[in-house]
């Protein structure tokens, strides 16, 4: 079930504030470092690397768009011994946005942010190259700088690993 290389897609939206952005995620991923047994399962490390496009609704001046590019550190929990189709993952990274993200109700005061995943996948399909995976993630600058409202979102990837 694991390979080195894959590729995804992702979309979403964010969980809180009165205007919702919508985020739609191109990405490879790769492998790297040893497997590790652990709490009767499996751990595994790899990167993720993204393009995201975010449309924030916004009450008088309408729909505005942003690009964030990052990279993320990630472990996956592989469940009985790693032969287990399920997976969780748990990530920390880095990310920077193409300009100041705003909404009517929240505001980044840096295009520099640090973004951490928590996710619950599965594997299927021959080998299990097939991956669906349902993602919480955060979006913040660490209090780097003031407003630092952070934005919480779900999102639903479909990965394919060759």
């Amino acid at each position: 079930m694991q390979t080195s290389w894959g590729v995804y897609v992702e979309g979403g939206t964010t969980l809180e504030g009165r205007s919702k952005s919508d985020v739609a995620t191109v990405g490879v991923t790769y492998n790297f470092g040893p497997r590790r047994e652990m709490w009767g399962g499996e751990v595994t490390t790899h990167g993720d690397f993204f393009v995201s496009n975010w449309r924030a609704q916004r009450q008088f001046s309408g729909a505005q768009t942003y690009t964030q590019i990052g990279a993320i550190a990630n472990a996956r929990y592989r469940f009985d011994a790693g032969a287990s189709p399920w997976f969780m993952d748990l990530g920390i990274g880095l990310t920077l946005f193409d300009g100041y993200y705003e909404t009517d109700s929240r505001r980044f005061s840096t295009q520099f942010q640090f973004t951490e995943v928590l996710a619950l996948g599965r594997n299927f399909g021959a080998s299990g190259v097939h991956e669906v995976s349902l993602r919480l993630q955060h979006v913040s600058n660490g209090g780097i700088r003031e407003p630092n409202p952070g934005e919480n979102l779900v999102k639903l990837r479909y990965a394919y690993r060759f």
